[in-house]
């Protein structure tokens, strides 16, 4: 089965800026999209932003303008403007068309003075 990392998180200052990236131990076929979401401690996951096969991207309203999710190292996060609300575990979730449903164990991002 194939392993989802996500690497990048850590310590940053409001005002700050984060790259995570999310790479595979395998190759995965047929991708329809993938998908970045972050749960913080008591609240629900949320969806963060989203990138299909044909490149069209989704994003929460909270981060829109801020991050950008782009196709490198398989998926990619650019985190601008960071605040306190951002902080949260980010995962990396990709789904293909056979039923594939892969996701990471997380990322821990903390924004905070």
């Amino acid at each position: 089965q194939v392993q989802l990392v996500e690497s990048g998180g850590g310590l940053v200052q409001p005002g700050g800026s984060l790259r995570l990236s999310c790479a595979a131990s395998g190759s995965i076929r047929f991708i329809t999209v993938m998908t970045w979401y972050r749960q913080a401690p008591g609240k629900e996951r949320e969806l963060v932003a989203a990138i299909t096969s044909g490149g069209s991207t989704d994003y929460a309203d909270s981060v829109r303008g801020r991050f950008t999710i782009s196709k490198d190292n398989l998926v990619s996060l650019q985190m601008n403007s960071l605040k306190p609300e951002d902080t949260a575990v980010y995962y990396c979730n990709i789904k293909a068309t056979y039923g594939g449903n892969y996701w990471g164990k997380g990322t821990l991002v903390t924004v905070s003075s």
